[in-house]
């Protein structure tokens, strides 16, 4: 993914949500829970980026993919 550089910080976040994502996600910490939540946020907007091209590349619609199988 991206070079590993850690940080401490201090976040003011709603303890509920914590807990209940930690739950959920059957994490054994809240550290576990904020990293993992964190990692599904990045891929989920890193793949929104990629449905917004559809129907912004223009194919070659007589390209048999079939044809070049082997």
């Amino acid at each position: 993914m991206c070079e590993v550089n850690k940080m401490a910080t201090n976040l003011d976040i709603d303890n509920k949500l914590i807990v209940k994502a930690q739950e959920i996600g059957k994490h054994k910490t809240k550290k576990e829970t904020v990293t993992s939540a964190l990692k599904e946020y990045i891929e989920k907007r890193e793949q929104q980026k990629i449905t917004e091209l559809f129907g912004e590349i223009e194919y070659d619609e007589s390209y048999s993919y079939k044809e070049h199988r082997s």
